[in-house]
This record gives C-alpha cells, sequence and structure tokens, in this order.
C-alpha cells in the first residue's frame, strides 16, 4: 500500500511535492543561485554558494542515488534523492561551493534524453561521469577555479571518486559513506552487478597530490564499515576515519563541521530557523 501511495503521488502530483521541489525550496531559502546547465547530452541542476575570487579553493558537491528502486523489482520514476546531506552541508560551508546535480536528477528525469537505465544499472556508466564533467569543467572556466575538492555522498561518493581522475584542478577528495567497490555493494547485497557502470575500485589509483579523506558511519549498513576498513588497508595514504552513531545517512549531520575541519574546510553556522527538507528514510541515499 504505501509503495501504491508513493507511485501514485509521484505520477499525479496530487497535492504532493516532490523531492526535487523540496530541495530547491530549501536552496532558494539559503540564497543559493540556481542554474540549470547542459553538459555531455543531459541537463543538470547547479546551485552556487558564495561565488568567491580567483584562486580560492572551491568545494564541488555531489549527492547520493536517492531512491533509483521503489522495491526490488519496481524502478522508481523519479530517484532524487528526499534528504539531499550534500545541499545541507554545502549551506554550511564557508568556501566558495558548487552543487552538481546528477543526469536525470532533481527534476530532470522525464527530459527526453533520460531513461531509468541512468539511475539504475548505469548511474555511474561513462555517459554520466562525461556529462558531469563537461558541466564542471563549464564552471571552471567560467569562475576560473584553479582548485578544488570533490565532496560526495553514497553513490555521489562513486561519482566524485570518478571525477577526480578527470579534472585537473581536483586537489582533494571527500567521500562519506562512499560506495567505492561497486562489484563488491552489489555481491554483498544480492543486487543485480551494475552492467555499463565503471567501479572505482577497479580504476587507477589517483595522484599522490590529490588528498583523499574517506569517512563511514559506524552503524551502516548499507556500506558497512568493514567495506571502508578493506579499502583504506589497501590504500595507505588515505585519510579515514569511522564516526560511531552513525548510519548511512542518519547521524552525519552531527557532524558536517568536524569532516569540513579535517577536510582543511571551515564550517558556518546554518540559520537555525530553516528545516532541513524531507524526513530520513531507512536505507535510501
Amino acid at each position: 500500500m504505501k509503495t501504491t501511495a508513493l507511485l501514485l503521488c509521484t505520477l499525479l502530483l496530487s497535492g504532493c511535492s516532490t523531492p526535487a521541489v523540496k530541495n530547491d525550496d530549501f536552496a532558494q531559502a539559503h540564497g543559493l543561485q540556481r542554474l540549470e546547465l547542459v553538459g555531455q547530452g543531459f541537463e543538470h541542476r547547479v546551485y552556487l554558494h558564495r561565488p568567491g575570487p580567483a584562486g580560492r579553493v572551491w568545494h564541488v558537491y555531489i549527492e547520493g542515488d536517492g531512491r533509483p528502486w521503489l522495491g526490488r523489482y519496481l524502478i522508481a520514476p523519479d530517484p532524487t534523492v528526499n534528504h539531499p546531506l550534500m545541499l545541507q552541508m554545502l549551506v554550511r560551508d564557508a568556501a566558495p561551493a558548487i552543487y552538481l546535480g546528477r543526469p536525470c536528477y532533481d527534476g530532470h528525469n522525464n527530459d527526453p534524453q533520460c531513461r531509468p537505465w541512468y539511475w539504475t544499472q548505469g548511474r555511474y556508466s561513462e555517459a554520466v561521469v562525461a556529462s558531469l564533467a563537461t558541466t564542471l569543467q563549464r564552471l571552471i572556466a567560467h569562475y576560473r577555479i584553479d582548485r578544488l575538492v570533490l565532496i560526495g555522498h553514497s553513490g555521489g561518493a562513486t561519482l566524485a571518486r570518478l571525477l577526480a581522475e578527470r579534472i585537473p584542478q581536483t586537489q582533494g577528495l571527500v567521500t562519506i559513506a562512499g560506495n567505492l567497490d561497486t562489484d563488491h555493494w552489489t555481491a554483498r547485497h544480492g543486487y543485480s552487478p551494475l552492467r555499463g557502470s565503471l567501479n572505482p575500485a577497479r580504476r587507477p589509483d589517483l595522484p599522490p597530490s590529490i588528498l583523499q579523506w574517506h569517512f563511514t558511519g559506524a552503524r551502516d549498513r548499507n556500506i558497512p564499515p568493514e567495506t571502508a576498513r578493506r579499502l583504506a588497508l589497501r590504500h595507505p595514504a588515505w585519510h579515514y576515519r569511522e564516526f560511531p552513531d552513525t548510519g548511512h545517512v542518519h547521524g552525519w549531520n552531527r557532524h558536517i563541521c568536524e569532516i569540513l575541519r579535517l577536510a582543511g574546510g571551515a564550517c558556518r553556522t546554518a540559520p537555525s530557523s530553516q528545516e532541513a527538507p524531507g524526513p530520513r528514510r531507512a536505507g535510501v541515499d
């Protein structure tokens, strides 16, 4: 019944506010500038926060996978994340920052070029990564960005890692509950392999000039800490930290300022009058 009601709400919009609308209301309430940019075959929603002068380090945020599926065999018509941790983190960030929307997310799920493959098996495909890279390079050129840090949550961390090897201006990578070995993840949960997607664990190591911070939650059942520990042991140059009482989505808001500080940034006080959009949903990004 819950799945049917959610699907009807999404399809009919009978008084229901979509995650994309909620997230946009949140962004506008915090004074973010919204752009709609065309990458490589896809349109991307972008939010800008405190654009600064040339020479400053910019932070680029990529959101998680959201809800690609309504059930094990029912694909969601709109995967947009309902609890946008990266958007919430961006408004706390003291650095100039970019929220880089994913193809077919943030209200673009019905674009002519979009089909469910791009938020299911092909969520980390070459087409997705290439379009994100093209969009980001246009922003880099326009704002004359010479240094940036890529920050991603869950599947957004997957894409941030894949982008890091393509964007020469990258000097840092921050992953939060990152899905950094997608083959291991699908096998562990009994999911279908993500055929057509790129797996960061099978990519060449990033150059040592890119500093990496990888954070995981001790209570994360989606990307369990033992998975992150295994990868960290294989990469001694990683800065790795595990937070207690933190799941895949739940609990990270308590650690935003500490993560920014550990990654060399700073945190600003969020306006208390503005609430984060959407309730937390267990087990989704």
